[in-house]
């Protein structure tokens, strides 16, 4: 009967184990062994363990600490200083025994319960620093930055590596300090009460106890405040005319959180003499310091008051009251955002363009000039180029390879696997994981093409076939942009006509968990949760496991303190296919910078600063992962890399092949141009008037977006650099202000060495330049244009406009908009006219230089107003 009562427990006992163990086994045991293979797989061992031992040492510390903070109070409390017996009861033989029987029993049940509970508070206390132990490692391993925030004098990095730290250390010593208080403070009460014999009073040991624990809630109290002072830098209260302090923060906030510390101290004081003292107890003197206290926190949290002193003394006032204020946002926010060293052009716009025709049309301009968008040539190449049902084209991008003699701009795409596309009857485990493991080779097309002729390629099919010098040793894409799956090669399938290479039997990368026992492949089973891994003859031991192989999912699985550009990109070289991936070190921690208002990056973050500090190298065919940094003055960066030794390397160390292939990363410069829009105006004056605010240039209400294009702006010997473009308008205008242009190319030596940097070309305020929008009214406006598009719209197809082109030509601003025909069936886009505009006159032929050609008799014969021609055939 007995064993029957007993049994309850000793299945809840079981139940137990076996989650605590199937908790242990997933969660702990199989993912730690899986990431030590993976990370060693990559060569990345040490810092496999180099991360793992900070997050061990860093919470572990955290929680002793705190465990021996609440054990030696409790402890102290119970044993040493709690008993207070009058001499009566010590002399007395009886009374003193059943004190000490009561006292013993006391201390010793006392530290079963606390000893306990002191770890569980521990735990609870240290949870917030096991969720940011990276943050500490920031504030470890920082150093100075050398730029000193204008209001309190600090070196930025404080606010970047330590404010945060020092803001969740003050709230979890207040709290720690503030339960052993309160704790104590019960366990000297319960000593009193029912250990027999005490004193009515108190002894002085536990009132200095008392009294100390007191202090340490004032200091951290007091030291809650003064980090008070520094979140004033980021209060958003002045938006939208800027961000940080302003006058009412600097001159009636921070004054009140001084006088907080001042009652603060005077409460303590207060309270600390009316306990230690003998006689001459008052109650007055902590109640009014309490009542001040209150009246000081009543008034930080008013309106009325602020709300006056911006009427009566802001207001009237603006510039000379706010000047400070605004600069200091100013300043801050072009540093935060790299925008410090842009080089501006005063642009001078003649508004005779025949000898920039002229010039220009001596030159390679044409074969640079992109017409092909990749919105629409991602259509072409999955109609033309995707060959098989299971490959696709992800995304296309831009880039230049040396060409016929110079840097030519090609668009590229991978031609990666999507098993998704398979018939529903032909997605199997083995066709999944053993078969259809890769994508296979690359299209390259040059962005530039005449019209009414089908695509040209430089590089095209699975036989890789080129005429202008491309080779890939290993055109094998295991690794990309898809959503890859798990695969395990090589393995024993024979596969045939997948693709033109060496099939999955024969995979020859580093990269991968090799599977040498059946204790391992079993293990690998349960982490993928598969058991046809440790079922399948097809698995031999020379197989391996490739897992992660997204690039954006393989790099945050190994530095998840970088965050990505939205837009990794291709490079073809002679031995096999790379990704490169723009990284970037964020703070949301940068004093009086205006924080981003938009998603840029590969998710939702919230910062006001940036950098892209490193390059991140991906091999397509093993998955190598290789680390350069970029911006080694970033302070950020340059903290982890002393953190993990050897993780990132010098760009100079990056090989030849893959350096001059470097960008400018997009989604970069795309926000520090709607920065710049409004802080390029530096002066307090100017921004507060805002009249020279810009914003993106529009078509058709849709902003015209940074795009690449490979130009020789005759700055580097004519070497054609690698740039992006942005063209930008004032507030709610459509005339032209400005065109940004950001490269690589080292001004100084003009090579392709990576230096990146922005220059701004102004237009005259005087003198009237065309934006897009103009333009394209231009383009609609022409009789002979709008009658052909008329003409090709009823022939079954579908008229579409390319995005438009805008750079400096000379003196001139050449725009370049590509006409496309849709077909209603196929939807292949075809190139079907580019048009040309310079000035006031538009120009539409089959090529550009056809089309220039006319342009300069244009201005040649005198032409005025809106003028244009058609070529006379019309695509077929």
């Amino acid at each position: 009967m007995r064993n029957w009562k007993l049994l309850p427990a000793f299945v809840a006992a079981t139940l137990v184990a076996v989650v605590v163990s199937y908790v242990a086994f997933y969660f702990v045991f199989l993912d730690f062994f899986v990431d030590l293979w993976w990370f060693r797989s990559l060569e990345f061992e040490p810092y496999f363990w180099l991360r793992l031992l900070y997050r061990f040492i860093f919470s572990g510390a955290v929680t002793v600490f705190f465990f021996a903070v609440f054990m030696f109070h409790f402890w102290i409390a119970s044993r040493y200083l709690g008993l207070n017996p009058p001499d009566e009861v010590l002399l007395d033989d009886g009374k003193r025994k059943r004190f000490q029987r009561f006292a013993e029993i006391f201390m010793s049940g006392s530290t079963k319960i606390y000893t306990p509970v002191s770890l569980l508070l521990a735990i609870a206390i240290a949870v917030p620093f096991y969720l940011q132990w990276e943050q500490a490692l920031l504030f470890f391993f920082g150093n100075a930055s050398g730029v000193i925030d204008p209001v309190y004098g600090n070196d930025v990095s404080f606010y970047m590596f330590a404010y945060p730290i020092y803001i969740l250390i003050q709230k979890e010593l207040l709290i720690t300090a503030t339960l052993v208080l309160a704790a104590t403070g019960v366990l000297y009460w319960l000593e009193h009460i029912f250990v027999p014999n005490q004193s009515k009073e108190f002894p002085l040991g536990a009132k200095i106890h008392l009294g100390a624990l007191f202090l340490f809630v004032v200091a951290f109290v007091i030291w809650g405040y003064l980090l008070e002072r520094f979140s004033l830098l980021y209060v958003d209260s002045n938006e939208p005319v800027f961000f940080g302090p302003g006058f009412v923060e600097l001159h009636y906030q921070l004054p009140l959180i001084w006088l907080e510390i001042f009652f603060v101290v005077a409460i303590a004081a207060a309270a600390l003499f009316y306990v230690f003292s003998e006689r001459h107890r008052s109650k007055v003197p902590a109640v009014l310091a309490t009542l001040g206290l209150l009246s000081v926190g009543g008034l930080k949290h008013t309106h009325s008051i602020p709300e006056m002193i911006e009427k009566f003394i802001v207001k009237p006032n603006f510039t000379r009251t706010e000047s400070e204020s605004m600069l200091s946002n100013i300043d801050a926010t072009l540093a935060a955002y790299d925008l410090n060293n842009i080089k501006t052009i005063d642009f001078q716009v003649n508004l005779d363009a025949t000898k920039d025709i002229e010039e220009w049309s001596t030159k390679k301009h044409f074969e640079n000039i992109p017409v092909w968008d990749r919105e629409f040539l991602i259509d072409s190449y999955m109609q033309l180029q995707g060959i098989r049902p299971y490959y696709v084209f992800p995304t296309v991008d831009e880039d230049r390879y040396f060409i016929n003699g110079h840097h030519q701009q090609v668009n590229l795409a991978a031609r990666e696997v999507n098993i998704e596309r398979l018939p529903k009857e032909a997605q199997n485990w083995e066709n999944k994981h053993l078969r259809y493991t890769h994508g296979y080779g690359a299209v390259i097309s040059p962005a530039a093409q005449d019209a009414g002729i089908p695509i040209v390629w430089y590089l095209r099919d699975l036989n890789m076939s080129s005429e202008v010098g491309f080779s890939v040793t290993h055109p094998d894409i295991y690794y990309g942009q898809e959503k890859y799956q798990y695969a395990i090669v090589p393995n024993n399938l024979t596969v045939k006509d997948i693709s033109s290479s060496r099939d999955s039997s024969n995979y020859e990368g580093k990269s991968g968990i090799p599977i040498p026992s059946y204790f391992r492949k079993m293990l690998l089973a349960f982490y993928l949760r598969d058991e046809k891994i440790f079922f399948s003859p097809n698995i031999s031991n020379q197989s391996k496991v490739l897992i992660r192989r997204n690039i954006d999912e393989r790099i945050t699985a190994l530095t998840p303190f970088l965050h990505l550009d939205k837009d990794p990109y291709l490079v073809v070289d002679k031995d096999r296919l790379y990704w490169i991936q723009d990284a970037y070190t964020l703070s949301n921690y940068y004093p009086v910078s205006k924080p981003a208002a938009d998603d840029y990056l590969d998710g939702k973050h919230k910062f006001n600063y940036i950098r892209n500090s490193v390059k991140i190298v991906v091999d397509a065919y093993d998955g190598d992962v290789d680390y350069y940094i970029s911006d080694p003055k970033d302070p950020i960066i340059a903290t982890y890399n002393r953190a993990y030794p050897g993780l990132f390397k010098k760009l100079k160390d990056m090989p030849d092949q893959l350096l001059q292939h470097l960008r400018y990363p997009r989604d970069l410069y795309y926000m520090q141009m709607k920065i710049y829009a409004k802080y390029h105006q530096r002066s307090p004056e100017l921004f507060y008037e805002q009249a020279e605010t810009w914003e993106y240039a529009s078509v058709d209400g849709q902003s015209v977006l940074p795009y690449f294009i490979t130009m020789d702006f005759d700055r580097c010997n004519d070497e054609e650099e690698f740039v992006m473009i942005n063209p930008m308008t004032p507030v709610h205008r459509d005339n032209l202000s400005m065109v940004g242009v950001a490269g690589t190319m080292d001004p100084i030596n003009c090579d392709h060495s990576y230096q990146p940097g922005l220059t701004i070309f102004k237009f005259p305020k005087a003198v009237q330049v065309n934006g897009p929008s103009q333009v394209n009214a231009l383009i609609d406006q022409n009789p002979e244009i709008a009658a052909q598009f008329t003409l090709w719209n009823q022939q079954g197809s579908e008229v579409r406009k390319g995005r438009m082109v805008i750079l400096p030509m000379g003196n001139s601003i050449l725009y370049v908009q590509p006409i496309y025909m849709l077909a209603t069936k196929t939807r292949i886009p075809e190139l079907a006219r580019v048009i040309v505009s310079i000035g006031n006159q538009v120009v539409m032929d089959k090529t550009l230089l056809a089309a220039f050609s006319r342009m300069k008799d244009l201005f040649v014969k005198g032409a005025s107003g809106s003028s244009s021609g058609t070529s006379g055939d019309e695509p077929k």
